[in-house]
């Protein structure tokens, strides 16, 4: 089983990247939005999912976690191919996608190629509980921040998507710092990854 591949780009395409390991080149599909994150010739780590067929052994690779995380989500989906997957996510990356799934913005899943509105109602319906709905089970006992992040079912929610995306209760806590207390789940989502978007 590959986790990753740590080698030079080898060949970089908008959808398709090999890496060189050692002098042996590894072809991963890529979205647009890993793509666009290597460069030639310059070292890098994708993160790896495999699939295996009798006729093909094809590997797809992945700039972060957070990005392997969510297609692992998405191809689980009843309609769902790697390519449609990779289309998602090539529309802005994990944290659109999460944000897509948890607002139910169906519009946004269908600027990715071959996503109808059936398919993105469908992804948001049977996504949407495994992003944002284990509030209840979320450990809370990470970093204590200065000011505490608004409490109620909204910020559990809020604080579930996040998690998806691999940031630690004590980003999350800090991020949702000073968010209005009576906002939405949505709301609050957008305000965490601006928070942590202009953090750098």
């Amino acid at each position: 089983m590959f986790y990753y591949l740590h080698g030079s780009i080898a060949l970089l395409e908008p959808n398709f990247a090999v890496v060189d390991c050692n002098g042996v080149g590894y072809g991963c599909a890529v979205s647009s939005y890993t793509a666009a994150q290597l460069k030639l010739n310059q070292p890098a780590k994708l993160y790896i999912c495999e699939s295996i067929r009798e006729d093909a052994f094809d590997l797809t690779g992945f700039s972060s976690r957070e990005e392997q995380r969510c297609y692992q989500l998405l191809v689980g989906v009843t309609g769902v191919g790697p390519k449609a997957a990779l289309s998602i996510l090539s529309c802005g990356g994990p944290q659109a996608f999460t944000l897509a799934v948890m607002t139910g913005d169906e519009k946004a899943l269908t600027l990715a190629q071959g996503v109808g509105k059936k398919l993105a109602q469908r992804i948001i319906l049977e996504l949407k509980d495994k992003i944002g709905s284990t509030g209840a089970e979320l450990d809370f006992s990470g970093p204590t921040v200065s000011a505490p992040a608004p409490s109620g079912n909204s910020v559990a929610m809020a604080t579930a998507a996040l998690q998806e995306l691999g940031y630690s209760s004590g980003e999350i806590a800090a991020a949702l710092k000073g968010c209005d207390a009576s906002a939405s789940t949505e709301d609050m989502i957008r305000h965490a990854l601006r928070a942590m978007v202009m953090k750098g």
